[in-house]
């Protein structure tokens, strides 16, 4: 049985200016996700997104790879409780 659920992420590494956002938001897309991405002013990403948690166990395993010319050093993860306030998945900007 799926169960929805909502993860907070923080990725850092060499995530932005290799096109991080908009793989994240693709592959999010892809599985049904709903939320955001946006870059940080410290060189990391921060990800709201909200579906079956499955799905979203899957967005985290292609997004600790990422596009090419990404480099992730780690992701950390805050699963917390679904709001149902996203209707699609978008790239945010600070």
């Amino acid at each position: 049985m799926k169960q929805t659920a909502a993860a907070e992420l923080h990725i850092t590494g060499l995530v932005q200016g290799v096109g991080y956002r908009y793989f994240c938001s693709r592959e999010a897309s892809r599985l049904g996700i709903t939320g955001w991405v946006k870059n940080l002013s410290d060189g990391s990403v921060r990800v709201m997104a909200e579906g079956e948690r499955q799905d979203i166990e899957t967005l985290i395993e292609r997004l600790r790879v990422g596009p090419f010319g990404a480099h992730v050093d780690t992701i950390e993860i805050t699963w917390r409780s679904p709001g149902g306030c996203y209707d699609t998945f978008a790239i945010t900007h600070y």
